[in-house]
């Protein structure tokens, strides 16, 4: 039987990483084998582009990320995700397409339409499962990624209110419009609660 694709959405700062990684833990405890991993990123092609896309020394207008993002993405699908789906592993993604969409195609400006038919050449027919959105308010989750990052703020936590503002917008409208797949949890409750929400989206809807 194939696996499960489970995504983790939300903007800087809303527990994604930790989430990740208690839920695959879980998910062990459970006997289900599972595979955790992040975008961009994951494998050593798709890391490559993650250091240049992430680093804040070289400029990078919204297109040529999106196709970074993409480029990154398709090694991800093709090399990982894909492959450990096909041998019945479950996988954890810490942000997946829904990101590029939400940072580049709506606050970037560059139209989610455009970015999304970028990207469905890079992932085919894998799409999540289910999409857990862990969502708050965006200056909070901001400052929470700053205190956690320190100075080593990135290409996107260094952007201004308005900007993550827009990001958090825009996972409201995906998950409003694809409620089959989006699982909403307020990510600002404590890690324990945050994590028995997710538990409890995955038994509802996979389980």
């Amino acid at each position: 039987m194939p696996g499960k694709f489970i995504t983790l959405e939300g903007g800087e700062g809303a527990g994604k990483s930790t989430q990740a990684k208690l839920l695959a833990s879980w998910l062990h405890e459970q006997g289900i084998e599972t595979v955790e991993t992040r975008e961009p990123g994951g494998t050593p092609g798709a890391d490559a582009v993650r250091a240049l896309l992430l680093e804040n020394d070289t400029p990078l207008t919204p297109m040529a990320e999106a196709h970074l993002f993409a480029a990154a993405r398709a090694d991800h699908v093709e090399t990982l995700i894909r492959p450990a789906l096909a041998d019945g592993k479950w996988v954890i993604c810490d942000r997946f397409i829904d990101s590029t969409l939400a940072y580049q195609g709506a606050a970037g400006e560059l139209g989610v339409d455009i970015v999304r038919a970028i990207n469905e050449t890079a992932i085919g027919d894998t799409w999540p499962d289910l999409t857990v959105l862990l969502r708050m308010n965006g200056d909070a989750g901001t400052q929470r990624a700053i205190a956690r990052d320190g100075a080593e703020s990135d290409r996107f936590t260094s952007r201004d209110f308005a900007f993550h503002a827009s990001v958090a917008e825009a996972f409201d409208v995906f998950a409003s419009n694809e409620p089959d797949r989006f699982a909403i949890i307020d990510g600002g409750q404590t890690v324990d609660q945050v994590a028995e929400a997710v538990r409890a989206a995955v038994r509802e809807r996979l389980i």
